[in-house]
């Protein structure tokens, strides 16, 4: 679990994904033919091979905050980067790019419950206006602040959403060593503010497949939406969400190889949510696409909680994938 752990606490908000990039290439360059950045910033590990192109996309970038203006007491005023839900950043500690700290609190004399982002601010324990403009600058990001932690086979951290998947990713094509597919694994930017990296890489490469690797919400805790998905049971083949319907050629070609590699999987039918999926089947003439999920709780909080087996099984079941001829 090192390796996870370096890559959730590794700061890399959309848009600003070098840090993480550089331990993901560190990582995968001894597995792959060639590996490149394209001009957004995907990192893309190419693997060569005779058969048809098949892209495997897993996001880098996680939720964040930036900076949009400073008071003369120092207090900070902030934007959300990505799907940052109000309630969870409320009393949260966050870590800029540049090592600072600080917390989110609200004006006291605003409901807690319904406070807008507009009502919030960040404090880094400034002074003053200059004596902040010290520490950060507008423009600045941030991430949630936390720490990693293991108990039992659950996991805890920020950004499981989506260094899990990248996590998978990695294993999946250092232990996959031969492949008839031509494989473009790809690292991708900015998922979390519109799947944009995928969008230029999937046109970049223009595979005959692709297969994203993420997060899902479960429906395991008390009173919770009814949701099918459960954690330790396995990686969920994802059939809908918002963005997209999986191409029966792709469901087809996951659910044998979820059967053929043994490892219990779930199914996901969901009516909100996106990966980079959603942006890769609309690229060009259209691209088969589907995703296999991590089952995991409290997506886009500072502490995201998946099952390692189910981590473990992502893996070997994307392994399994980059082995079939699709």
């Amino acid at each position: 679990m090192k390796l996870l752990e370096k890559l959730t606490m590794c700061i890399s908000p959309s848009g600003r994904e070098s840090a993480i990039t550089d331990i993901i290439r560190e990582e995968i360059l001894d597995v792959c033919d060639e590996i490149f950045t394209d001009t957004l910033g995907n990192l893309i590990c190419h693997r060569k091979g005779s058969g048809k192109k098949l892209m495997l996309a897993a996001h880098m970038d996680e939720i964040g905050f930036m900076v949009n203006y400073i008071d003369e007491n120092g207090f900070i005023r902030f934007s959300p980067i990505g799907g940052i839900l109000k309630y969870n950043s409320i009393n949260s500690t966050i870590e800029f790019t540049n090592g600072e700290k600080g917390k989110i609190s609200y004006e006291n004399k605003e409901n807690p419950s319904s406070v807008g982002f507009d009502k919030m601010y960040i404090d880094i324990g400034a002074s003053s206006k200059e004596d902040a403009l010290k520490r950060v600058q507008i423009g600045d990001m941030a991430t949630y602040g936390s720490n990693f932690a293991q108990t039992g086979d659950k996991i805890m951290s920020k950004a499981l959403d989506d260094r899990a998947g990248c996590w998978a990713l990695i294993r999946a094509m250092q232990n996959a060593k031969e492949t008839p597919n031509d494989v473009y694994a790809v690292f991708t930017v900015q998922e979390e503010v519109g799947c944009r990296g995928a969008k230029t890489a999937a046109a970049l490469i223009n595979p005959d497949i692709a297969i994203a690797v993420d997060v899902s919400n479960v429906g395991d805790t008390p009173k919770s939406l009814e949701l099918n998905l459960s954690l330790g049971k396995g990686p969920a083949i994802k059939i809908k969400d918002a963005s997209f319907i999986i191409h029966e050629k792709v469901k087809n070609l996951l659910l044998n190889a979820a059967k053929e590699s043994g490892i219990p999987y779930q199914i996901e039918a969901a009516s909100f949510g996106g990966t980079d999926s959603g942006a890769i089947h609309l690229t060009g003439g259209g691209i088969p696409s589907g995703t296999v999920s991590i089952p995991t709780r409290y997506i886009h909080s500072a502490n995201e909680v998946i099952d390692k087996n189910d981590l473990f099984n992502t893996a070997l079941f994307i392994e399994k994938v980059i082995k079939t001829p699709v």
